[in-house]
């Protein structure tokens, strides 16, 4: 097993490595919006050099500070994540637990989503423990476990928690490695709650909403990025989609 924080050879992500890659907006695959690679983010490209997909952490001082200085590329600390999402938690203490499941919340130019998830700290590395994860999504997850109590009611919340969080990215692999961090997020709390791993066809089925409200755009725009293809996103309680109107 790699102790790679991302690991595309993973037998979880693999068989998924396809709908990951797919942007809603064009029917096409992301593309890396970037100088360093081609533009599509293939399947292929991507499983004969994994090593391109690393988190921030994982890439060299160099690296890091050539993406800042081209794309503006910072990343939050975990714990300026948590104080600003305490912040957002108090304007929801007058909602009833379904109510902050199904409140929307959208995390602008997202990187890695550290302020949905928190599988690792986004400045050590360092994997946090499920208890201690603060991310948005993380929070509303917990209030599924804290206030169901069999399968189907927990799944359909869980199910709708990540249907209610959105986020936005410009690079693609950060895009990506956004996405297998919801994915696996819900994987720890499926396994944490019923000491199993999720199935094949449920997997797909998260990875789907996930891959919708997870996409890619250029924040300034409102567009696909170095494209004029309108973002599309999904509002699933009206079961419709809808153009992103930043």
């Amino acid at each position: 097993m790699s102790d790679r924080l991302i690991n595309i050879e993973d037998g979880l992500i693999k068989p998924l490595l396809s709908l990951l890659l797919k942007d809603k907006a064009t029917g096409e695959n992301i593309i890396w919006a970037t100088d360093t690679y081609p533009i599509f983010m293939t399947e292929k490209d991507i499983l004969l050099h994994s090593e391109m997909i690393r988190p921030r952490v994982e890439k060299s001082l160099d690296e890091q500070k050539t993406r800042t200085k081209r794309k503006a590329e910072v990343f939050t600390p975990t714990w300026v994540c948590n104080r600003m999402n305490d912040n957002i938690d108090k304007s929801s203490e007058t909602k009833t637990w379904k109510e902050y499941v199904d409140s929307k919340v959208l995390e602008i130019t997202c990187g890695e989503a550290p302020f949905l998830v928190q599988r690792y700290d986004t400045v050590t590395g360092k994997p946090i423990p499920l208890k201690d994860r603060a991310g948005l999504l993380d929070r509303k997850l917990k209030a599924v476990g804290k206030n169901t109590g069999v399968y189907d009611e927990w799944l359909k919340w869980a199910i709708r928690a990540f249907e209610s969080s959105y986020g936005y990215e410009y690079q693609g692999d950060n895009l990506l490695i956004a996405r297998i961090n919801l994915l696996l997020t819900f994987v720890d709390y499926y396994k944490d709650r019923w000491e199993e791993e999720p199935g094949k066809r449920l997997l797909r089925h998260i990875t789907n909403k996930i891959v919708w409200n997870i996409w890619q755009m250029d924040g300034l725009k409102n567009t696909v990025p170095l494209r004029k293809d309108r973002c599309r996103i999904r509002d699933w309680r009206r079961d419709k989609t809808v153009m992103f109107m930043g």
